[in-house]
């Protein structure tokens, strides 16, 4: 059996270039015997044009983290109900628990299985918080 491979970047989503050259897909569909597998790659609190959405804000962080992702889906013709699998790195463990219900607002739905790690630092410094997704249509 073969796998369709679909690459996407979202209109509403940063593309991380160098120079002229996409570094990676924000979402790649694969799809084999008639079942869609989204792949969301690890979303951080980038606005369209890049920029860093609350600085020091964690609450600020997930919320938007969450937009994107459900962007992400959209584009993949997809919803957050779709998702069966998350992956969340945060820079405080004990400040992203607080904010559990921003989380739960995009993930309630499908409750999602879900890993959630501590790590030293994200990719910009000003990031507290980046999550992956896994959905099946």
């Amino acid at each position: 059996m073969s796998a369709k491979r679909e690459r996407i970047q979202p209109d509403k989503l940063h593309v991380r270039k160098a120079g002229d050259k996409v570094l990676y897909s924000q979402v790649m569909v694969v799809e084999v015997g008639g079942t869609r597998q989204i792949y969301i790659a690890g979303q951080t609190p980038r606005d369209r044009e890049g920029n860093c959405v609350g600085p020091g804000d964690m609450r600020a962080q997930i919320a938007q983290v969450g937009e994107n992702i459900k962007d992400a889906l959209e584009a993949a013709g997809a919803t957050l109900a779709d998702v069966v699998k998350t992956t969340t790195y945060v820079t405080d463990m004990d400040e992203y628990f607080k904010h559990s219900d921003v989380r739960m607002r995009f993930f309630a739905q499908a409750l999602p299985t879900s890993t959630t790690v501590q790590v030293s630092r994200l990719s910009r410094p000003e990031f507290l918080v980046e999550i992956e997704a896994f959905a099946i249509v």
